[in-house]
Protein backbone atom coordinates (compact mmCIF):
# COMPACT_ATOMS: atom_id res chain seq x y z
CA UNK A 1 0.00 0.00 0.00
CA UNK A 2 1.53 2.94 -0.77
CA UNK A 3 1.86 5.93 1.24
CA UNK A 4 2.38 9.59 1.26
CA UNK A 5 2.83 11.63 3.84
CA UNK A 6 4.22 15.36 3.49
CA UNK A 7 5.06 18.13 5.80
CA UNK A 8 6.79 21.24 6.21
CA UNK A 9 4.11 24.25 5.47
CA UNK A 10 3.22 27.02 7.52
CA UNK A 11 2.82 30.34 7.70
CA UNK A 12 5.55 32.96 5.92
CA UNK A 13 5.42 36.36 4.95
CA UNK A 14 5.88 37.25 1.12
CA UNK A 15 9.50 36.80 -0.45
CA UNK A 16 9.99 33.90 1.92
CA UNK A 17 10.85 30.50 1.93
CA UNK A 18 9.72 26.96 3.00
CA UNK A 19 10.43 23.45 2.20
CA UNK A 20 8.26 21.04 2.25
CA UNK A 21 8.56 17.45 2.18
CA UNK A 22 6.59 14.09 0.69
CA UNK A 23 7.90 10.84 2.31
CA UNK A 24 6.66 7.77 0.79
CA UNK A 25 6.72 4.17 1.40
CA UNK A 26 5.19 0.96 0.68
CA UNK A 27 6.46 -0.25 -2.28
CA UNK A 28 9.74 0.19 -4.63
CA UNK A 29 9.21 3.87 -7.02
CA UNK A 30 11.24 3.16 -9.67
CA UNK A 31 8.95 3.08 -12.42
CA UNK A 32 6.65 6.12 -10.55
CA UNK A 33 6.25 9.68 -10.80
CA UNK A 34 5.70 12.19 -7.65
CA UNK A 35 4.01 15.36 -8.95
CA UNK A 36 2.93 18.40 -6.05
CA UNK A 37 -0.39 19.91 -6.76
CA UNK A 38 -2.08 22.55 -4.82
CA UNK A 39 -5.38 23.95 -4.12
CA UNK A 40 -6.65 27.05 -3.03
CA UNK A 41 -9.98 27.84 -1.90
CA UNK A 42 -12.21 27.47 -4.52
CA UNK A 43 -10.20 26.50 -6.97
CA UNK A 44 -8.83 23.29 -8.71
CA UNK A 45 -6.62 21.52 -8.15
CA UNK A 46 -3.06 22.87 -10.01
CA UNK A 47 -0.26 20.86 -10.85
CA UNK A 48 3.07 22.78 -9.38
CA UNK A 49 6.01 20.56 -10.19
CA UNK A 50 7.46 16.65 -11.14
CA UNK A 51 10.01 14.58 -10.72
CA UNK A 52 10.61 11.12 -12.17
CA UNK A 53 12.13 8.90 -9.48
CA UNK A 54 14.80 7.22 -11.27
CA UNK A 55 16.38 9.43 -13.39
CA UNK A 56 15.56 12.61 -11.63
CA UNK A 57 13.66 14.40 -14.50
CA UNK A 58 11.85 17.66 -13.51
CA UNK A 59 8.97 19.56 -14.53
CA UNK A 60 7.63 22.74 -13.54
CA UNK A 61 4.00 24.76 -13.84
CA UNK A 62 4.00 27.91 -14.95
CA UNK A 63 3.52 29.23 -11.05
CA UNK A 64 6.97 27.03 -10.15
CA UNK A 65 9.15 27.76 -12.67
CA UNK A 66 11.98 29.71 -11.46
CA UNK A 67 11.05 30.04 -7.79
CA UNK A 68 10.31 26.49 -6.96
CA UNK A 69 12.87 23.72 -7.02
CA UNK A 70 11.57 19.95 -7.13
CA UNK A 71 14.16 16.89 -5.84
CA UNK A 72 14.50 13.82 -4.01
CA UNK A 73 16.25 11.78 -1.96
CA UNK A 74 16.34 8.29 -3.05
CA UNK A 75 17.94 7.09 0.29
CA UNK A 76 15.13 8.45 2.37
CA UNK A 77 12.21 7.85 -0.12
CA UNK A 78 11.27 11.50 0.12
CA UNK A 79 10.90 14.19 -2.20
CA UNK A 80 11.15 17.43 -1.46
CA UNK A 81 9.62 21.26 -2.76
CA UNK A 82 11.81 24.47 -2.11
CA UNK A 83 9.81 27.60 -2.45
CA UNK A 84 11.33 31.07 -2.71
CA UNK A 85 10.22 34.16 -3.59
CA UNK A 86 7.06 33.05 -2.06
CA UNK A 87 4.02 35.28 -3.08
CA UNK A 88 0.28 35.39 -0.85
CA UNK A 89 -1.19 33.75 -4.69
CA UNK A 90 1.00 30.61 -3.43
CA UNK A 91 -1.56 30.45 -0.14
CA UNK A 92 -2.75 26.97 -1.03
CA UNK A 93 -2.66 23.20 0.16
CA UNK A 94 -0.09 21.00 -1.09
CA UNK A 95 -0.57 17.60 -2.11
CA UNK A 96 2.02 15.20 -3.16
CA UNK A 97 0.62 12.43 -5.33
CA UNK A 98 2.14 9.42 -6.78
CA UNK A 99 1.68 7.40 -10.15
CA UNK A 100 3.31 4.60 -12.87
CA UNK A 101 4.34 5.95 -15.80
CA UNK A 102 4.42 9.09 -17.48
CA UNK A 103 4.23 12.99 -15.67
CA UNK A 104 0.50 14.12 -15.84
CA UNK A 105 -0.61 17.45 -15.04
CA UNK A 106 -3.94 16.45 -14.48
CA UNK A 107 -5.00 15.94 -10.98
CA UNK A 108 -7.43 13.01 -12.04
CA UNK A 109 -4.58 10.76 -13.37
CA UNK A 110 -3.10 10.45 -9.96
CA UNK A 111 -4.57 6.98 -7.44
CA UNK A 112 -2.27 7.95 -5.03
CA UNK A 113 -2.08 10.90 -2.70
CA UNK A 114 -0.75 12.45 0.57
CA UNK A 115 -3.23 14.42 3.12
CA UNK A 116 -1.81 17.89 1.89
CA UNK A 117 -0.30 20.10 4.02
CA UNK A 118 -1.00 24.20 4.47
CA UNK A 119 1.03 26.66 3.01
CA UNK A 120 0.10 30.29 4.24
CA UNK A 121 1.31 33.65 2.67
CA UNK A 122 1.39 36.91 4.49
CA UNK A 123 1.73 40.27 2.75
Amino acid sequence: QVQLVESGGGLVQAGGSLRLSCAASGRTFNSYVITWFRQAPGKERDFVAAIRWIGGNTYYGDSAKGRFTISRDSAKNTVYLQMNSLKVDDTAVYYCAARSGEVLTRSAGYVYWGQGTQVTVSS
